[in-house]
C-alpha cells in the first residue's frame, strides 16, 4: 500500500527557515513525480515544487523560487523540502503527492494528476 507521511511543519517567524520531509513507502520509488503542495486559508490547493525520483529534476512555483529547494534521499525514499526566508504568506497546510511518469510540461502542478497523498504537516509564519 502507498503511504506518504510529511513531517517536519511548525511555527516560525517571517524570515525564518523550516524543513520538510515527505517519507514513501509502498511502491517502487523511482520513475515517479512527487510535489509538494500547499493550501492556504479560503484558497485552493497549489502546487510549490516537484522533483522527479528517476532524473532528480526539480520544478518550482514563481512564488517559491529561490527561497524554497527541493531535494530527495533515495536511500531514505524521502524527499524535503527546506524553506528559507518565509513569508507570512506562506502559511498554509503542506502536502506531498506523487504519480507514476514525468514532472514536465506543468503536469506536476496540477492536483489530478496524483494519485497518492500524504495527510499534511501544517506551516505557520507570523509577522
Amino acid at each position: 500500500q502507498v503511504q506518504l507521511v510529511e513531517s517536519g511543519g511548525g511555527s516560525v517567524q517571517a524570515g525564518g527557515s523550516l524543513r520538510l520531509s515527505c517519507a514513501a513507502s509502498g511502491y517502487t520509488y523511482s520513475s515517479r513525480c512527487l510535489g509538494w503542495f500547499r493550501r492556504a486559508p479560503g484558497k485552493e490547493r497549489a502546487g510549490v515544487a516537484s522533483i522527479h525520483t528517476g532524473s532528480g529534476r526539480t520544478s518550482y512555483a514563481d512564488s517559491v523560487n529561490g527561497r524554497f529547494t527541493i531535494s530527495q534521499d533515495n536511500a531514505k525514499n524521502t524527499v524535503y523540502l527546506q524553506m528559507n526566508s518565509l513569508k507570512p504568506e506562506d502559511t498554509a497546510m503542506y502536502y506531498c503527492a506523487i504519480y507514476y511518469g514525468l514532472c514536465s510540461g506543468g503536469r506536476w502542478a496540477q492536483v489530478r494528476n496524483y494519485n497518492y497523498w500524504g495527510q499534511g504537516t501544517q506551516v505557520t509564519v507570523s509577522s
